[in-house]
């Protein structure tokens, strides 16, 4: 891509802005978004980039101000060197440390401490490299599910993006059989190289991996493995909501469901459409400004 658009405000505002992206099913998937505070010291400034093919035209400008509230000043326009410029925007990220699981690039070292599971996530136009708060809180509900004596036999991981949730599900439960899934093409090949990456075999058995594209639950291959202990799911707020009922139509009895992708101030909204569809909330977790929800079910709907 040889060309920047570049738009500055507040932490909340753009994490906003990202979530309307999200959302919207007629954003130009030409129009690729990237987002990071803009110093340690101010980390309440932050910076949104939109990286395009071709220079800026007003439409670019438009689609851009229309995720934000306010009226944005004029968008710097920027040309770049022919690049991919999703995978340097996540070059050189810190790992993570979340529990027993370490998260990295390739460009950092294995960890030294004894007992940690390390997982390789190379920069990649899949979503879920580990450092975004949405992640690393799915990864520490996880433990937590499994130090509260859940038993996943089955699992489906729903928008798994760079597959490191389902990874991490299959470190936890070994013997189950997982299952990733995601709407956008370009997961399948992530996924499957970050699966051979990490010594994660491939299959449809116990503990094996299996993949497909898919939206939501609308797969036959992920309605013939059915029902599930356990759904993960780290997306957003609105494709949570109407997925509330299949979910719930995929469980086993007493099953499990770890949601994310939601801001704190959405999930009164998204515990109330799991309520009707026969989960209760199990627990939480906050993180910056996102939940961490992780509802059983109670009682067929």
């Amino acid at each position: 891509m040889s060309w920047k658009l570049t738009a500055l405000g507040s932490k909340a505002e753009i994490e906003t802005a990202l979530a309307r992206r999200e959302a919207d099913d007629a954003w130009d998937e030409a129009i690729v978004l990237s987002a990071f505070e803009i110093a340690p010291d101010r980390p309440d400034e932050w910076q949104l980039d939109a990286y395009l093919e071709d220079k800026p035209v007003q439409f670019h400008r438009d689609a851009l101000r229309a995720l934000f509230d306010r009226s944005l000043p004029r968008l710097k326009a920027q040309q770049l060197p022919e690049t991919d410029w999703v995978v340097e925007s996540q070059k050189g990220v810190d790992p993570v440390n979340e529990g027993r699981f370490h998260v990295r690039t390739p460009d950092h070292p294995a960890p030294t401490g004894a007992g940690l599971v390390d997982f390789v996530i190379p920069a990649a136009q899949a979503f879920g490299t580990g450092q975004h708060e949405t992640t690393s809180g799915c990864l520490a509900m996880l433990e937590a599910m499994k130090s509260q004596g859940v038993i996943a036999r089955n699992i489906a991981d729903i928008g798994t993006g760079t597959g490191l949730l389902a990874f991490a599900a299959m470190e936890l439960w070994p013997r189950a059989r997982t299952i990733a899934s995601d709407i956008d093409p370009v997961c399948e090949d992530a996924v499957i190289g970050n699966a051979l990456a990490n010594r994660i075999p491939l299959g449809t058995g116990r503990g094996d991996l299996a993949f497909t594209v898919a939206e939501g639950m609308d797969d036959p291959l992920l309605a013939g493995r059915a029902p599930y202990d356990l759904i993960i799911a780290n997306i957003l707020a609105g494709p949570l909501i109407d997925l509330a009922p299949d979910f719930a139509a995929a469980l086993a009895p007493r099953g499990n469901v770890l949601l994310s992708g939601l801001l704190t101030t959405q999930k009164k909204a998204v515990c109330a459409a799991y309520l009707r569809a026969g989960l209760r909330l199990q627990a939480s977790l906050v993180r910056g400004d996102w939940s961490i929800l992780w509802l059983r079910q109670r009682y067929r709907g």
